[in-house]
């Protein structure tokens, strides 16, 4: 991680523990704007790469949480379902999402994810529990709003970000 905030240059007894809030204004908004962050400390990596167990060696920071920022690939090329498959199972939503809010302005959207070793319909339930951070759709800059969920096929844009843990 050239050029980033790495461990040793953190305070002792430092902890990296955001709120919803400040996930999505100062680290996901400053993300997709390109904008620095306040700590370089959330990697960038393609999670559905990588089965849950994998991504801990991913980033210098957590024990039992970790953080990513992530592009999300469509299920199908014209469809708008996202693809959270993996190497040996997949992300399956759970639940309602969840507005993230910054006073009275919707800044973003939580959704909860579980891990499924196998293929569906039949896989067994993991205790691997992903959280999806997105900007809602008004913090979204004008550049981005197009189409397609990878804005360049050839440097997707990791407009999501993630809160992993295992419980």
């Amino acid at each position: 991680m050239e050029g980033s905030t790495t461990s040793s240059e953190l305070p002792p007894g430092f902890r990296f523990h955001p709120t919803d809030e400040e996930l999505i204004v100062y680290y996901l908004c400053n993300q997709a704007t390109s904008k620095p962050c306040p700590a370089s400390i959330i990697p960038e990596v393609d999670l559905y790469k990588f089965d849950p167990w994998e991504l801990p060696d991913k980033t210098e920071f957590g024990e039992n949480e970790w953080y990513f920022f992530s592009p999300r690939d469509r299920k199908y090329p014209n469809g708008v379902r996202p693809n959270r498959a993996t190497v040996s199972g997949y992300w399956k939503a759970t639940g309602t999402d969840k507005a993230i809010y910054s006073g009275s302005k919707n800044v973003g959207v939580k959704k909860s994810l579980v891990f499924y070793k196998g293929r569906p319909p039949k896989g067994a339930k993991t205790d691997w529990i992903m959280h999806e951070y997105r900007l809602a759709e008004s913090k979204i800059p004008a550049s981005r709003k197009i189409g397609s969920m990878r804005v360049n096929p050839f440097k997707p844009w990791p407009h999501y970000c993630y809160f992993m843990f295992m419980t």
